[in-house]
């Protein structure tokens, strides 16, 4: 055991001054195996960050939410979209009906142009019930959300975003004062906490919020009690599949769906949403990946072309180490593991190149980095192989040499 560890330290010592001889040339030879470790971690801790990110915006979403929304169906081979609509009746008998159901809130959805004194902008508009604050999980930050009285009253109120309140207002506080949509003014009584941009790239933060008779009564007109979507919120993470089969079955149920005709809805949960973020993100990963692991093969290629020139020029010194007794595993070894402290080398410092494009990145644009101890670890790992597969064929022709000829070239 020892003299086998005596043998391979013997080995790294060599490696090691050969490296330190050439200088230049392990700079080179490196150079491939750097940029494309480099490019590797990068790339892996920018997926992974923007992953976390999206993960987050989903969340954001609201607790154990589902949406319902309306879509064409096809009955007896025909597509129509004159059935597909929701309605608030579709709301109420999915909180009387399903188990697993816990909260509901109808809305409907338009753009404005919101006007205060001079300054105006252009948010989403939302009218819905007061259950949409708690299914999103929004909080209000400043002022209240509406009452029960002023849904049943058609009030004219509003509840804006933070965005919304600082393109409206400034530095003023917004709670109680007047803001102008179309021909109708409203009282602003609250601003909602800050959101940030949805998973689908819209910003949470500019929007309006007001009761949905209000919105029906003064903004857009619809047939009666009809809703562009319904959103539900399930009793828990574990009931949220089969409240989406249940809100299916009552809502088929009431549009009087065939069994072999198509839903004229659709409901979608937050595990579809993640599922569809997790299979773009890994798809797009593999091939960022895989494209970064091009500079790892050809770093590879350039190592073991390095190896080969270095074998040529030290033919003599293989032929006098094999004179001398070293036997064929030993200048074997010597070379796999030159190889191999070049890989590693390489990998080292791609990676410390790697963190600080990855720091640099994050502090220069704000970009959501984050580098999984697993993806440096694969990196480092994926170096080291290429040392040892690429090395192992100059090494193979070294060891294979016949002493007499070797001894005989200049």
């Amino acid at each position: 055991m020892s003299a086998t560890l005596t043998r391979v330290f013997s080995a790294v010592v060599i490696a090691l001054r050969a490296v330190r001889r050439n200088k230049l040339r392990a700079g080179l030879t490196i150079l491939g195996i750097t940029i494309g470790v480099a490019a590797v971690v990068t790339v892996t801790a920018l997926a992974s960050g923007a992953r976390a990110n999206v993960n987050a915006q989903i969340s954001n979403l609201g607790s154990n939410s589902l949406i319902v929304f309306a879509r064409s169906a096809r009955a007896s081979g025909v597509r129509s979209t004159a059935g597909a609509r929701l309605s608030e009746l579709d709301g109420q008998a999915l909180a009387r009906e399903s188990t697993s159901i816990r909260l509901v809130a109808p809305f409907l959805r338009s753009s404005a142009q919101v006007i205060h004194e001079g300054q105006n902008a252009s948010p989403t508009l939302v009218g819905t019930r007061l259950n949409y604050f708690e299914i999103r999980s929004w909080k209000v930050a400043q002022g209240e959300p509406w009452s029960p009285a002023s849904e049943n009253l058609s009030e004219k109120v509003v509840v804006i975003g933070a965005q919304t309140a600082r393109d409206l207002f400034g530095s003023l506080d917004p709670v109680g004062r007047m803001v102008r949509i179309g021909r109708q003014m409203y009282r602003v009584l609250g601003v909602l906490e800050e959101k940030g941009a949805s998973p689908f790239g819209q910003s949470q933060d500019e929007i309006v919020l007001m009761p949905i008779t209000t919105m029906r009564s003064h903004v857009m007109a619809t047939r009666p009690g009809e809703v562009h979507a319904i959103l539900l919120s399930s009793t828990s993470a574990e009931t949220s599949e089969r409240a989406r089969q249940q809100a299916e079955a009552i809502l088929r149920q009431r549009h009087r769906i065939g069994e072999n005709d198509e839903d004229d809805f659709a409901v979608r949960s937050q595990a579809e949403f993640q599922a569809m973020q997790d299979a773009i993100f890994a798809a797009l990963s593999a091939l960022l990946v895989s494209i970064a692991a091009v500079s790892l093969v050809v770093g590879g290629i350039g190592v073991m072309n390095i190896m080969l020139v270095s074998v040529t020029e030290r033919t003599r010194e293989i032929g006098i180490r094999m004179a001398i007794g070293a036997r064929e595993i030993d200048i074997l070894l010597q070379f796999l593991l030159e190889a191999l402290v070049l890989a590693t080398l390489g990998g080292v410092v791609g990676s410390a190149l790697g963190y600080g494009v990855i720091f640099g990145f994050s502090r220069a644009f704000g970009w959501p980095m984050r580098l999984e101890p697993a993806a440096l670890a694969v990196a480092l790992g994926v170096s080291t192989a290429i040392g040892i597969v690429f090395g192992f064929f100059p090494a193979r022709r070294a060891a294979r040499m016949d002493p007499v000829n070797a001894l005989g070239r200049e």
